[in-house]
């Protein structure tokens, strides 16, 4: 049975990749402080900023990184020039979660995987290094996942917006900003599919259709039966601008694919309570 490392797997991704995958491989994970996980024998305590990692993969003995993990810029950029080098000297491959981030320096067109990124945002440009260093890797090595806004029933994101509307607070919105999203459902089946046909390269992971950042929200907060919301309008162009990731290349089967609707749909207190 393949021998699967989530890093950050304590995270709301990370998390729901180590649900999808368990009963499958033989999967651990790493957390940094909850006491959840301490009872889990498949969990391995690990904080970045104190080092570590080279003793949890001879432990582990991975045939497979996924690397979820967030925290500091400088320590995550370390951190991933060593997992780099690791899978180039040993027979072990890395599959790093991205972000369409990478391309938020272009407004006028969505972007597909083999693209030029260019980012003006700190987030984006880190994730263009940690990107660059896997792709000197042969294509066999690595899995780059970009990912778009992910939504589930107990994301941060959805938690945020439920709590907003319940005080009463607005919600900030981009209405010039076209987007794509995905559900954490979906996303856990997608890298599951892409894990089992040991697939390789860049993909884009998300809805093959595209919504306004505003009527995505908009509906997102009306499909939770939330009859009033306050939302906060914010411009940062005056023209329309695309943070959006289209798979080209690397397409999955159609039954792996996924609309805005459906990740609504996921979203909908409203439909489950009826």
């Amino acid at each position: 049975m393949k021998r699967i490392l989530i890093l950050g797997g304590s995270g709301f991704i990370g998390e729901t990749l180590y649900k999808e995958l368990c009963s499958y491989f033989d999967t651990y994970a790493t957390y940094r402080s909850s006491k959840n996980y301490k009872n889990n024998r498949h969990y391995l305590q690990y904080n970045m900023e104190d080092g570590g990692i080279e003793d949890i993969l001879k432990t582990v003995k991975p045939k497979l990184i996924i690397s979820a993990i967030r925290g500091d810029f400088e320590n995550q950029l370390e951190t991933h020039r060593f997992l780099t080098d690791f899978v180039k000297n040993h027979d072990c491959r890395l599959m790093f979660l991205s972000s369409a981030n990478v391309f938020d320096a272009f407004q006028h067109y969505p972007s597909y995987e083999y693209d030029k990124t260019l980012s003006e945002s700190i987030y984006g440009r880190l994730k263009i290094k940690i990107e660059n260093g896997l792709l000197r890797l042969p294509t066999a090595k690595y899995v780059i996942a970009r990912l778009p806004m992910i939504f589930g029933q107990h994301s941060p994101r959805v938690r945020a917006i439920d709590l907003a509307v319940q005080q009463g607070q607005a919600i900030e919105v981009f209405p010039n900003s076209i987007i794509n999203v995905n559900s954490d459902r979906k996303l856990a089946q997608q890298i599951h599919y892409i894990i089992n046909r040991q697939l390789s390269g860049v993909f884009h992971l998300g809805s093959h259709d595209l919504i306004g950042h505003y009527e995505f929200i908009k509906a997102l907060v009306e499909r939770r039966n939330h009859k009033k919301a306050t939302f906060k309008q914010v411009f940062t162009t005056n023209n329309i601008r695309y943070l959006a990731t289209l798979p080209k290349e690397n397409k999955l089967p159609v039954h792996l694919q996924i609309t805005y609707q459906e990740v609504l749909d996921d979203l909908d207190l409203i439909r489950k309570i009826i």
